[in-house]
């Protein structure tokens, strides 16, 4: 090989291996951040969940009914038992029971939320509506497809319907903000109805009715008649 093409070939290898010697630590950092935040947004629910688990420690454990998908290849859900120490309160029991859903089942098919979605706070107004804020991998994450979608907005509903009484309608915010739909699909501008069931009205027995007494007729008096013949002398 030419001596001069050598040269060109030697420090071109070692510029590659200085660039590469630069922008390596810079690739690995980018790399283990990414790792560390995939395994933090797959581990958020559950270490939230252990928190407000732990502040309520002294609450009693209860059977929470949490709804995730029948089988991956369904588009039903199933019901499943978990012991929670739930609190009485409807907000924290609230975000007790949707983090406990986003944090999935033990089989992971079986979930319906993104791994990496969080629930950012949950506030309950004074009629009854909840309001769940969500983070926006609820609808970036969410596979494509309205079948996913649903399935997704109906275990979140059917959730808190079967733990916090209290919510008769719930509405979905994305980072904040109302946003028409989830993915594509599903409306989000309406609330959705959870516990719509009323209490019903109290009973009130039926008054008899009255019974009404048919008039007597009575003989009218009789009247003195002035034209009327005297009576006959004997």
């Amino acid at each position: 090989m030419n001596p001069r093409w050598r040269a060109w070939l030697i420090a071109a290898l070692a510029g590659a291996v200085l660039i590469a010697a630069l922008y390596f630590p810079v690739l690995r950092k980018r790399v283990r951040q990414q790792a560390r935040s995939a395994e933090q947004s797959e581990e958020q629910a559950r270490r939230e969940l252990a928190q407000e688990a732990a502040a309520n420690a002294s609450a009693p454990r209860v059977k929470a009914k949490l709804f995730w998908a029948a089988n991956p290849d369904d588009s039903s859900l199933a019901p499943v038992m978990v012991d929670l120490p739930l609190s009485d309160d409807p907000v924290l029991r609230a975000k007790q029971v949707l983090n406990t859903l986003l944090a999935g089942p033990v089989d992971t098919d079986l979930r319906t939320l993104p791994p990496d979605a969080e629930l950012l706070a949950f506030y309950l107004l004074p009629d009854g509506t909840g309001i769940a804020d969500f983070s926006e991998t609820l609808a970036t994450s969410m596979p494509s497809g309205i079948q996913s979608e649903q399935l997704a907005v109906d275990s979140i509903v059917q959730t808190l319907a079967a733990n916090v009484p209290q919510i008769r309608r719930l509405k979905i915010l994305v980072h904040g903000q109302e946003v028409d739909t989830l993915a594509g699909h599903v409306d989000l501008l309406e609330p959705f109805p959870v516990n719509t069931k009323t209490a019903p009205a109290p009973f009130a027995p039926a008054k008899p009715a009255a019974v009404q007494t048919p008039p007597t007729t009575a003989p009218a008096p009789a009247s003195a008649n002035p034209q009327a013949a005297p009576p006959a002398k004997p």
